[in-house]
């Protein structure tokens, strides 16, 4: 039997949310960069920007950096005129700094303070794995999420849906029925409908 370190099961997690993200980035097709998604205020493009923006701090934020280091080094369009390689190359440097040995054991200076890598990496898998669909929803692609993916991510959540709504990250959450599949109810707690 495997005894799985915890630090091994949020590098899976975030590996494979950076995995359901990827395919729907590759699957845009060059019409569809501005379409509408589920987040009101971006287009797909937009949608791809903010997350190749998350990956680029996530190396400097675990080396050590502070928001006020990064300052607006990353603000505005980062996908230029490739965003898969833009995208590509965002998250193969983020999936190397949270691999890094005892990467995940550090702690690192989020705009809301002093934060365990741990869980800074389970909070960005939690928005890759919700953007994934917004993205797959956005461009008309498979919106099937991986179910162990969905799983992980509902149990990091569930017992913060109370503080969450608080945060304005996400929108309100949204009724399901008690037989609701665990994606439609990861997605209702984040106010999206299915």
């Amino acid at each position: 039997m495997q005894i799985h370190h915890h630090g091994d099961m949020t590098l899976s997690g975030y590996v494979a949310a950076v995995g359901e993200f990827d395919r729907r980035v590759r699957a845009v097709r060059s019409e569809q960069w501005h379409n509408a998604t589920p987040c009101a205020e971006w287009d797909v493009r937009a949608l791809v920007n903010h997350l190749v923006v998350e990956q680029l701090w996530a190396p400097l934020l675990l080396d050590g950096a502070t928001v006020e280091d990064v300052g607006n080094r990353f603000d505005g369009d980062q996908l230029g005129d490739d965003p898969v390689t833009a995208w590509a190359s965002a998250a193969a440097a983020a999936r190397e700094a949270f691999a890094a040995p005892g990467a995940l054991r550090r702690f690192v200076e989020l705009s809301y303070g002093r934060r365990p890598a741990e869980g800074y990496c389970q909070e960005m898998t939690l928005d890759l794995t919700v953007h994934a669909w917004d993205l797959a929803r956005g461009i008309q692609a498979a919106e099937r999420l991986d179910e162990e993916l969905v799983g992980d991510v509902l149990a990091f959540i569930e017992p913060q849906a109370g503080q969450l709504a608080g945060t304005g990250l996400f929108a309100p959450p949204i009724a399901v029925d008690d037989d609701a599949n665990a994606q439609t109810r990861l997605l209702a707690l984040l106010g999206r409908r299915v």
